[in-house]
């Protein structure tokens, strides 16, 4: 008997010295443990902290509020094409038919309570009806307010009132690491919501173009008919309209592109207060500092963008072809794209405070932004803007207007080697020249354009339509 009482008292204090240790060693918050260098330990460490890390986080982020706030705010937009009925037996025979039929579909952002909508120019392109639904499935006839197919932008409206909308943020504002939530229509499903981070910002997916793009890019999936849908942040404000994706396979495979929202605020407001829109320039070429660039001009940094030549407001400023723009306004500037991205949100007449390097040397100027003005010039597939009085020198001339990109391959034109100086043996000075002459044509009348390359030789082609 007294054994077992023994027993008893012996297991009764083995165990308030357990609780003792337990509670003295174990359960304090301020004691770290120490790992031992057994590699079990340390995965199970490892798997500790991670599990930790994601519950903190799961019940910090909430996408539920943002979810609500834009999915009855994002519509699906239908691009309707109306065949011709045939005219002849011919034509009927032949297959013509008339009638309906989807173009194409897309997404889009409501943006203001009595219909204005944004979407991506290309989801309304060559449409002779468009359609929108909303998410509670009532339809509407939309027209067209206004484009900008450099920027992929549009501005559609529908007669509604009442209506849910996105309020714009500042996308200046937007971190790469913040999260973000994808809105559309992908594969005609309606109210898609899908969630993920900005993954970079300032991205040009074809710097070899002059489109000068500036995308936020986010691995939110975006999918075929999330075009024209809106990227929002956790707050349920529209950081950007989603345009692009990167795929083999034609589906999202982790690269969404969305254009900033602070560009197509500015591109909405130019179309509703000027009816087109304002693109300024800064008046330079150039493009993104490499490191061999910097090394053969002994630079001291690694990122700006350098200017190869100067005009307009820039060449008044004072800048010089090898400055090295580094801010614009205090925005840090380390890619073309940052730049080019800046300057769409500013209109002509706008000034900018630049600061830049020359000679190692830290300056600074105020450059007064000018106007931008291009015109397809198709029949010979060529883009073209007005030249400048220095331009016109290398070609030994004094009117013509400069080609700035060709459109198709239907005829090979070097960049700066040649300008054209007349159509149907008119002279040329300006864009505005080439328009009248261009609107003034019949539909199947050739047009006779004349090139002058910088040895002074012109030559004459005669196009057909």
């Amino acid at each position: 008997m007294k054994k077992l009482s023994s027993l008893l008292l012996v297991s009764i204090l083995g165990g308030a010295i357990t609780l003792g240790s337990y509670k003295l060693f174990i359960e304090d918050e301020n004691l770290q443990p120490i790992l031992e260098t057994q590699e079990e330990n340390q995965k199970e460490a490892a798997t500790f902290i991670s599990n930790k890390y994601s519950k903190v986080n799961a019940v910090e982020t909430d996408f539920t509020e943002a979810a609500d706030k834009t999915v009855h705010a994002v519509v699906h937009v239908k691009n309707v094409a109306i065949g011709r009925q045939p005219r002849t037996l011919r034509e009927y025979m032949s297959g013509m038919r008339g009638g309906r039929a989807i173009q194409g579909a897309g997404s889009g952002v409501i943006i203001t309570p009595d219909g204005y909508i944004v979407t991506n120019n290309h989801v309304i392109d060559g449409a002779s009806e468009l359609e929108v639904t909303l998410n509670n499935n009532l339809t509407y006839k939309a027209e067209v307010i206004g484009t900008d197919p450099q920027s992929d932008i549009a501005l559609i409206k529908v007669e509604a009132q009442d209506l849910d909308y996105i309020p714009f943020a500042d996308s200046d504002n937007v971190k790469i690491g913040d999260w973000a939530l994808a809105v559309g229509n992908p594969f005609n499903l309606t109210s898609t919501v899908t969630a993920g981070i900005i993954s970079a910002k300032g991205r040009d997916l074809n710097e070899g173009d002059s489109k000068m793009q500036s995308f936020i890019q986010t691995d939110a999936a975006i999918n075929p008919g999330n075009s024209g849908g809106a990227l929002v942040n956790t707050n349920g404000e529209l950081i950007g309209i989603n345009t692009a994706i990167t795929s083999q396979t034609g589906s999202y495979i982790g690269y969404g592109f969305a254009v900033p929202s602070n560009n197509a605020k500015k591109i909405v407001e130019d179309i509703l207060e000027y009816g087109d829109v304002q693109q300024a320039i800064l008046g330079i070429t150039g493009g993104t500092l490499n490191p061999e660039a910097a090394k053969q001009n002994d630079l001291a940094i690694s990122q700006g963008v350098y200017i190869n030549s100067v005009a307009e407001g820039a060449e008044k400023a004072g800048l010089k072809r090898g400055d090295l723009i580094t801010e614009i306004d205090g925005v840090n500037i380390r890619k073309f794209s940052d730049l080019t991205s800046y300057i769409r949100t500013k209109r002509p007449g706008n000034t900018v405070n630049i600061n830049y390097f020359r000679n190692g040397e830290e300056r600074e100027a105020n450059v007064k932004l000018t106007k931008y003005e291009t015109y397809n010039l198709a029949i010979a597939g060529v883009e073209i803007t007005n030249a400048d009085q220095d331009y016109l020198n290398n070609f030994k001339i004094d009117h013509g207007v400069r080609i700035v990109r060709p459109l198709s391959q239907r005829i090979e034109i070097p960049q700066d080697k040649y300008i054209i100086v007349e159509i149907d043996n008119k002279e040329i000075k300006n864009i505005d020249d080439v328009k009248k002459i261009m609107n003034n044509k019949s539909e199947n009348e050739n047009t006779k354009i004349t090139f002058r390359n910088q040895n002074g030789q012109q030559e004459s082609y005669t196009f057909r339509n």
